[in-house]
């Protein structure tokens, strides 16, 4: 992929969402399209953010039942997404299943660990070990499963890597030197995420936020 930044849309507005994409679109790889974005405006807002002729990742974290999970994928098929993400934490039988419904040209990677949890928010839901612990255990699921690669944090990606040489890395959560970290807890930079071998970078505020995108999307596209 020449330019592995995919912008995070993620904003119910449609004429916010597609002037946003318009902006970028010359220092971008791809857009990202999220759960309020799918929510609010479904099948027919993809076909709208499509005419701009960039890569689409519905990043709708699916995670149900099998049978569930597969129909969903099914019925999203008609969309030809680049990316559609699952949670792995669904187990290997749902992945399995998300992967035999996706379309052939569709990469189905799985969430590890959401980037906004940390060590403590682990302990709290039940989860044993660490951040790390979880992504290496849910990536190497995740690969026996057949799916295409994982959604990790920067800073399990380079792990994450070693065990898995040619899987696809979606990285989220990214933060520009000096940026923000809102929400997040285990942010890097989007250059650190790509050297550490990350095929795609999600950068969603950072850029979206700004009060010029499209000279911020510049200005990270050129750290890279």
């Amino acid at each position: 992929m020449t330019n592995p930044i995919f912008v995070a849309i993620d904003t119910p507005d449609l004429d916010r969402a597609i002037a946003i994409a318009q902006s970028v679109k010359g220092h971008v790889g791809g857009l990202k399209l999220g759960l309020e974005f799918f929510c609010a405006h479904g099948h027919h807002g993809v076909h709208e953010i499509q005419k701009l002729d960039l890569p689409i990742f519905l990043d709708l974290k699916l995670h149900d039942i099998p049978n569930t999970v597969a129909k969903a994928m099914q019925a999203i098929n008609v969309l030809e997404p680049a990316i559609v993400t699952i949670h792995a934490s669904g187990g290997r039988a749902m992945m399995e299943d998300a992967k035999a419904a996706a379309n052939e040209h569709t990469k189905v990677v799985g969430v590890t660990l959401l980037t906004s949890l940390d060590g403590n928010d682990m302990t709290q839901i039940g989860y044993t070990g660490t951040p790390h612990d979880q992504v290496e255990r849910l990536a190497g699921l995740a690969r026996e499963a057949g799916l295409d690669g994982i959604v990790c944090s920067g800073n399990e990606v380079e792990a994450a890597h070693r065990i898995w040489k040619d899987g696809f890395f979606v990285v989220p959560g990214l933060r520009p030197k000096g940026g923000a970290m809102g929400d997040q807890k285990r942010a890097v930079t989007p250059r650190q995420a790509r050297d550490n071998g990350a095929s795609v970078l999600v950068i969603g505020r950072p850029i979206t936020g700004a009060e010029d995108p499209n000279a911020a999307a510049r200005a990270i596209e050129a750290t890279l």
